[in-house]
């Protein structure tokens, strides 16, 4: 990694410790923004087109415009790969309705503001993290009601994850006021029932539909492997199988330990495993290499 980081911020790349926005832009305001987070392994851009697809339906949800088109986004993706020699690492991506006084009604002739970031990951400890499995802690789902849409209106998943923290846990598994699991304050999350059945939450306005999510359901029904998608309750959650996390900073994941209770051997199981796989394997062909394999 060069000892300076480069950011994006509305067509100039800058040293990342100058990156500045306006002071009433509406993202810092109000929010008024959606996000993505790009993960880099070992100089492969994973599941690029899905990320796109889902930063254009979100924007779309907000009546944002894209910023620039998608061919001319991906040569900004590709260059901060590029200038921050990102070989492990997150691009974290925000688009704003753009900078107008504050007033909660927003103009209709706004310019968005595109940033980019970069930052690099330990694959060893992201490898660790996997093989030991994670904790976690159960928690109120006090979001908003379009939770489908990626926002940075972020503030009750940010204290459900620092509540996680300080009780020694790294997730927290949100529930709704009916008992069901929702996700995680940065993550979707599965379990595979004693008998066998791997279940995630359906789609609806109460979860986000996660990239991983959505390419680990293609590389299971390519493998054959049947998967539910229905509500299940924070206390068949603490009976299953497994349980294990999934998102773009982590893959798939094993909870092996949520409220103090044991998941299964409170080890990885072995599907967890096996979806870490499949998914790593669909993802990794899909992938665009922007820097030589380090292998």
């Amino acid at each position: 990694m060069p000892s300076a980081r480069w950011a994006y911020v509305n067509g100039q790349y800058v040293p990342h410790a100058l990156a500045r926005i306006h002071v009433e832009d509406r993202g810092l305001q109000f929010a008024d923004s959606v996000y993505e987070v790009c993960a880099i392994v070992d100089g492969l851009m994973m599941d690029e087109e899905e990320h796109l697809d889902r930063l254009e339906r979100s924007l779309r949800e907000l009546a944002i415009p894209m910023p620039m088109g998608r061919a001319p986004l991906k040569l900004v993706l590709r260059e901060m790969v590029r200038r921050n020699a990102l070989r492990h690492g997150l691009i974290y991506l925000q688009v704003t309705r753009g900078t107008a006084r504050r007033d909660h009604a927003a103009p209709s002739d706004l310019r968005p503001s595109l940033i980019l970031t970069a930052r690099p990951v330990d694959p060893v400890l992201l490898e660790r993290r996997r093989q030991l499995g994670v904790k976690a802690i159960s928690h109120p789902d006090e979001r908003w009601a379009r939770c489908d849409i990626k926002s940075t209106a972020l503030l009750p998943n940010t204290l459900a994850k620092t509540a996680a923290r300080r009780q020694g846990a790294f997730e927290a598994i949100l529930v709704d006021g009916d008992g069901y699991v929702t996700e995680g304050a940065s993550t979707n999350v599965w379990i595979v029932t004693k008998d066998g059945e791997i279940v995630t939450r359906n789609l609806s306005h109460n979860i986000l539909p996660g990239v991983t999510r959505r390419v680990i359901l293609e590389a299971a029904a390519e493998a054959q492997m049947r998967i539910s998608e229905r509500k299940f309750t924070l206390e068949e959650a603490k009976s299953a199988r497994e349980i294990f996390l999934t998102a773009a900073t982590l893959g798939a994941t094993s909870v092996v330990e949520l409220d103090g209770r044991p998941i299964g051997n409170q080890r990885p199981g072995q599907i967890s495993q096996r979806i870490q796989t499949l998914y790593a394997d669909l993802a990794g062909r899909r992938a665009v290499r922007l820097l030589p394999s380090s292998n």
